[in-house]
């Protein structure tokens, strides 16, 4: 399933996401499948543009193991089991985005799954006098992204890149993602990066679009 963009507004029309927003700031929210390469390819970027890189994932890890109050939060919610919840993420990403590293901007790789996440994260960057530069999706079809994940099981061994997990995964993605694009591309619009190509192929692509205001 392809997503297209349907329309796009200019980046301060939206109030919310833009008021107060700064110019010299640059963050941009990576978003795509799993197996699209966005991790590979917002390291890239990050590294470039001498930005940090956040990911949901680690952001809490990295809480976690500093046992920071939000951390223990979130250890004590995964232990028993439980998901960690939009308001703890975004408090991690407050509190990360308060650091003098993360002054210029940052890399966000696929933070935002949902629509309450976009939301909370627009009001998040709002209350912080930032914006969202650029909100960038990673296309590629599902056969491509099975081919690379079962290549990557044979390397890794990651029993999570099964054929059959590989494509429940895609569905649910799909299905919650169609949403929170449609979000962002009624609020702000959506650059679409073609995913398939090598990796500097589709790096030159990441930075041909984020060199457009």
């Amino acid at each position: 399933m392809a997503f297209r963009p349907v329309h796009r507004l200019p980046f301060s029309d939206h109030p919310l996401i833009f008021s107060h927003a700064r110019s010299s700031l640059v963050d941009i929210l990576l978003l795509g499948p799993p197996g699209a390469g966005k991790g590979t390819q917002g390291a890239l970027l990050a590294e470039s543009l001498g930005l940090p890189k956040f990911a949901t994932g680690d952001l809490l890890r990295d809480a976690v193991k500093r046992g920071t109050p939000l951390g223990l939060q979130a250890r004590a919610l995964m232990e028993a089991g439980h998901l960690v919840g939009d308001d703890l993420i975004l408090g991690v990403i407050r509190a990360e985005l308060a650091k003098p590293e993360a002054a210029q901007g940052v890399i966000f790789d696929g933070v935002v799954r949902t629509i309450p996440q976009a939301e909370g994260m627009a009001a998040l960057l709002a209350d912080a006098k930032r914006k969202m530069t650029h909100v960038l999706f990673f296309e590629i079809a599902d056969e491509v992204i099975l081919g690379r994940l079962v290549k990557r099981r044979e390397i890794e061994g990651r029993a999570d890149d099964d054929p059959a997990a590989v494509a429940t995964r895609l569905e649910a993605y799909r299905r919650q993602t169609a949403p929170v694009l449609a979000w962002y591309e009624a609020h702000c619009g959506v650059t679409i990066i073609d995913a398939v190509g090598s990796v500097d192929e589709v790096a030159a692509r990441v930075r041909a679009a984020v060199s457009t205001a």
